[in-house]
């Protein structure tokens, strides 16, 4: 049994490596494969795409409990990575409709996808191993970071255009990694336990088939309106109040690592022909950063309350310096071109080095604010930790979708304002949380 669900685990990691290979390169790289389309009837952004997803993504986390406690997680993770595919797949051939169209099916299929992981991840792991294959999938699925934007560097190194050979050629790679990922999850199998229940219904065999299947969506339902009683009732609550700023921030910056600051290096006239192959290497720098930060902040500084707000704030001096090296070394139109390359200077001849360092800085920070936040949301809230990870999963995501939707308007220089006003507004509250802790700690002693 212990064999079969390390399997399971391993198959897991390995099926989200290779879906999100091909994802987060697709949201590294879109905005400016959008840009070089030589389509005039093509009117689609890279932007509101993924602002799309997030939103979308973000109200879907609501229903997907319901839908994988009636379908099975495994069945709901291979038709989610189908619905990755057909995203990526668009890409071969865009359209604005097409693109819009799976752009709201992938929101959907994204949180149907990463509840039925914590589902299947939970049923093939118990109290003695759980530690262990969340950090098999964890390492797995970071590395997912590296190898696509691996890709994207060697094949656009020197090239001043994407032609659309070149378009076609990526992304029909990159479709085959989210197929095969999606064919993956057919081998997963059931967990000993699992298969113990549905034996034992089999040999009673007091109820039908569909009645099994009507009581699971009753009390599927039932579970989905109660938890859903206690989100409401934990969105008023003076902790996720105060902490909703710190994950409105998480958003911020997500959006602004995943797909603005690329972006942005791709547009940098500065750069010539570097400047599209630096993508794929900011992107692998990028995750080098979260893996050095998840690492270090997620296992060493487990459960302690000093250290969470030493990484803390960490984190947001990381980020802040980061903003502001790219404030010099970017120019400040280059999240709003379209069809050109920037035409602003920055105030520093811009430099690849430092705008790698800046991909490592963005990295390492957004590992400091999301290990902590999960890491005081499990403290907190141990009892309701599904709900309280729903809000944060809820606020992150409506946050990056806003941020998706001004980046392409807002020049960089407000952008990386916005971030610096609401990350130190969110670091404060993150401090006023921890404060509330310790002194109803000390009470309780």
């Amino acid at each position: 049994m212990a064999d079969r669900r390390a399997f399971n685990v391993v198959v897991l990691g390995i099926g989200f490596l290779f879906i999100f290979t091909a994802f987060t390169t697709l949201g590294n790289i879109e905005q400016t494969v959008l840009k070089s389309l030589k389509n005039e009837t093509f009117a689609g952004s890279g932007y509101h795409s993924l602002g799309i997803i997030y939103g979308v993504f973000s109200f879907s986390n609501l229903l997907a409990p319901t839908v994988v406690a009636i379908t099975g997680p495994q069945l709901t993770m291979f038709l989610s990575g189908i619905l990755y595919s057909g995203y990526i797949a668009v890409f071969i051939t865009p359209y604005t409709w097409s693109l819009y169209f799976t752009s709201v099916l992938i929101g959907m299929g994204a949180a149907m996808l990463w509840t039925a992981q914590g589902h299947f991840l939970v049923d093939n792991s118990d109290a003695s191993t759980i530690n262990r294959n969340t950090g098999v999938f964890w390492a797995l699925l970071q590395c997912s970071m590296i190898f696509g934007n691996l890709y994207v560097y060697l094949d656009w190194r020197g090239k001043d255009e994407i032609t659309d050979e070149n378009r076609r050629t990526m992304f029909i790679s990159l479709l085959v990694l989210s197929v095969i990922g999606t064919l993956s999850f057919l081998t997963l199998r059931s967990p000993q336990r699992h298969e113990e229940v549905i034996s034992e219904e089999e040999s009673q065999s007091l109820l039908s088939k569909h009645m099994v299947f009507k009581q699971r969506a009753n009390s599927a339902v039932k579970e989905a309106q109660s938890e859903f009683r206690t989100i409401l009732s934990l969105l008023g609550s003076k902790t996720i109040l105060l902490l909703s700023c710190c994950m409105a921030y998480s958003g911020l910056e997500l959006s602004f690592y995943s797909g603005v600051y690329g972006t942005c290096l791709g547009s940098t006239a500065h750069f010539g022909g570097q400047a599209k192959g630096l993508i794929g290497l900011s992107g692998i720098v990028v995750g080098i950063g979260e893996i050095v930060g998840g690492g270090l902040f997620g296992l060493v500084c487990k459960n302690n309350r000093f250290r969470r707000t030493s990484v803390v704030f960490l984190g947001m001096v990381v980020h802040f310096v980061a903003f502001y090296l790219i404030f010099l070394n970017i120019p400040d139109d280059a999240p709003t071109v379209f069809s050109t390359t920037t035409q602003r200077r920055p105030y520093l001849a811009p430099s690849v080095s430092i705008a790698l360092l800046c991909s490592f800085l963005l990295g390492l920070g957004d590992s400091c604010f999301n290990t902590q936040l999960y890491s005081i949301l499990g403290r907190v809230y141990a009892e309701q930790s599904a709900p309280a990870f729903a809000i944060f999963k809820f606020i992150q995501s409506i946050f990056a979708a806003i941020a998706f939707f001004y980046s392409g308007y807002l020049l960089l220089s407000w952008q990386l304002l916005v971030m610096v006003l609401i990350g130190f507004t969110g670091t404060l509250c993150f401090f006023m949380v921890e404060r509330m802790q310790n002194i109803g700690d000390l009470q309780e002693y």
